[in-house]
């Protein structure tokens, strides 16, 4: 399942060079940059974890260097969501312009529905994200995996249904 959060998230994921003219638009309308990154792209979950500072009052000419920030936190984090996000600060206070993701798992394994029924035929709904179901920073893809080891799910983990 894709998970479709922020701008651009129903098209193809973006190459590099429109990557780079993104933050050049942004940089163009005078809006500081930021990059973040999760395990956890749950909708509500809007706060994701900071990579680096924020850069402010960045020229143009120098949206590569931006780039270069996101292409760490890539390398950091290969298996995590990656997101972009321009803020403007021009009605006096900082209010996201801009917010698209620049990196994800290879396997996204999306969000089950759960149907809650409580009293006078009330019915509630509530997602329950796959992902969670293992420890932070094992969600996407496996540490053992990566060294070598089997990859087989262990006895304890769940299923999903």
């Amino acid at each position: 399942m894709r998970i479709t959060q922020g701008a651009f998230s129903f098209l193809p994921d973006f190459t590099d060079e429109q990557i780079v003219a993104q933050i050049a638009y942004s940089l163009d309308h005078g809006w500081a940059m930021n990059v973040e990154y999760t395990d956890d792209p749950h909708p509500r979950n809007s706060y994701w974890e900071l990579w680096g500072e924020p850069m402010f009052d960045l020229p143009v000419e120098e949206a590569e260097q931006f780039m270069r920030e996101v292409r760490a936190c890539r390398e950091a984090f290969p298996n995590h969501y990656i997101k972009v996000i321009a803020y403007d600060a021009s009605l006096g206070r900082q209010t996201t312009a801009l917010s698209f993701i620049v990196n994800r798992p290879a396997d996204e394994p999306g969000f089950r529905l759960n149907r809650i029924e409580s009293h006078d035929r009330t019915i509630r709904y509530q997602m329950h994200s796959y992902a969670t179901e293992k420890p932070v920073g094992r969600r996407y893809g496996n540490v053992a995996a990566a060294n070598g080891a089997s990859a087989a799910p262990s006895s304890d983990e769940s299923d999903g249904d």
